[in-house]
């Protein structure tokens, strides 16, 4: 018998884990608000005993997250941080991770503040080059975290490169994918031991609702932190559950316009006389152009442009209109914001200056409003500078 074709992205969206319910034929996932559930009798009921542990919509939708990655499973939490965390908690004190020196802010924040006290040992490299990574690994390492592209310098990581170097290793590679969602990028099908993203971002796609999710490759990995959902309660609820449900069957067509307008506006500030570079790896210009083009396939609504200074910014974000000015990406709406004070503000001057984030750099989230529109507004807001 010839192998069963598997559907398509599109289609994986829209049903997978969002088969009609049995009971009454209802083409969307019910919200199932209850914290508990009626037992059967002792020792026997339904699957589900407590909301904390289980819940129907929860269950769907990691089913549905998983298929979208190639996962064999996927566990939710309360929002990306939450996730990440979660991941930590399956290692031990003295236990020592590799990640890259430029993720998103509250990242470091976590390990160097939080984890740091309970005996995790953490150190940063440019993981845009392989070796690196290499080099870093010690006896104990057992985890190598990497954002690629990174936030918000856009930044590559080769992730079939560092997957085999961490193979040798004994190390887990954990990528977080929610700048490329799993429409554009595939971290498990090029190595990577398990995918996290805050599904805020593009998986909702709204801006209406908090989450994280981490898909799992082993069993093992999903056991253990269906415990720490368990154990350490930080889940996401059945509404939030709902939206993200809601959100991803829109994921392919969404994906698809964030991704033109994307390259639309990126080549607009490439040519703007007041923007000084722009990071953007659908550019021929990026460095990693290549590597972008190898293992994704489409470049995303994520840009990165430098003004020149913190006044310039400052001018400009001021006077944006279609642009909301706001923390926060991968909503329908365009999304604009300063790395220095908002997003990375926990990192500290020295910190920015290290990794390259000047007070100039902002970073916009591409909507899918009409892409003139957009540009438009970008335009009348740097006259001011």
């Amino acid at each position: 018998m010839p192998n069963k074709k598997q559907p398509g992205f599109a289609t994986r969206a829209i049903h997978s884990g969002q088969e009609p319910d049995p009971e009454t034929g209802a083409v969307t996932v019910p919200i199932y608000p209850t914290s508990t559930y009626v037992q059967q009798e002792l020792g026997k009921n339904k699957g589900y005993e407590y909301a904390r542990v289980s819940n129907p919509t929860r269950t769907r939708l990691e089913e549905n997250l998983a298929a979208l990655e190639g996962g064999i499973a996927a566990r939710v939490f309360a929002s990306g941080m939450a996730a990440i965390n979660a991941i930590c908690t399956m290692y031990k004190s003295g236990d020592h991770v590799v990640c890259g020196n430029d993720l998103y802010g509250g990242v470091p924040r976590l390990f160097n503040q939080v984890l740091a006290n309970f005996g995790m040992e953490f150190t940063y490299v440019k993981t845009s080059d392989a070796k690196n990574v290499e080099r870093a690994i010690r006896k104990n390492t057992r985890m190598v975290y990497i954002e690629t592209p990174t936030n918000p310098l856009m930044s590559l990581s080769d992730i079939e490169a560092i997957s085999q170097i961490c193979r040798r290793k004994k190390a887990e590679l954990v990528v977080d994918n929610t700048f490329m969602s799993p429409y554009f990028q595939q971290p498990v099908a090029l190595g990577a031991d398990m995918v996290v993203h805050s599904t805020t971002k593009f998986l909702n796609g709204h801006s209406d609702g908090l989450g994280g999710v981490v898909v799992c490759t082993t069993r093992e990995q999903a056991d253990k932190l269906a415990f720490v959902q368990k154990a350490a309660g930080a889940i996401l609820s059945p509404f939030e559950c709902w939206l993200v449900l809601r959100g991803v069957k829109t994921l392919a067509v969404r994906m698809e316009q964030h991704d033109r307008s994307g390259r639309v506006v990126a080549e607009f500030l490439a040519d703007h006389k007041k923007v000084k570079k722009v990071f953007y790896p659908g550019l021929p210009e990026h460095p990693q152009h290549s590597l972008a083009k190898q293992q994704m396939t489409g470049f995303g609504s994520m840009i990165t442009f430098e003004t020149g200074s913190l006044s310039n910014a400052k001018k400009m974000l001021q006077r944006v209109r279609v642009c909301s000015l706001a923390e926060s990406l991968g909503g329908v709406e365009t999304l604009i914001s300063h790395p220095a004070t908002m997003t990375h503000a926990a990192l500290g001057e020295k910190g920015r200056r290290e990794i390259g984030i000047t007070d100039g750099l902002v970073r916009i989230s591409v909507g899918i409003e009409d892409v003139e529109d957009i540009m438009d507004d970008l335009d009348q807001a740097m006259a001011s500078i």
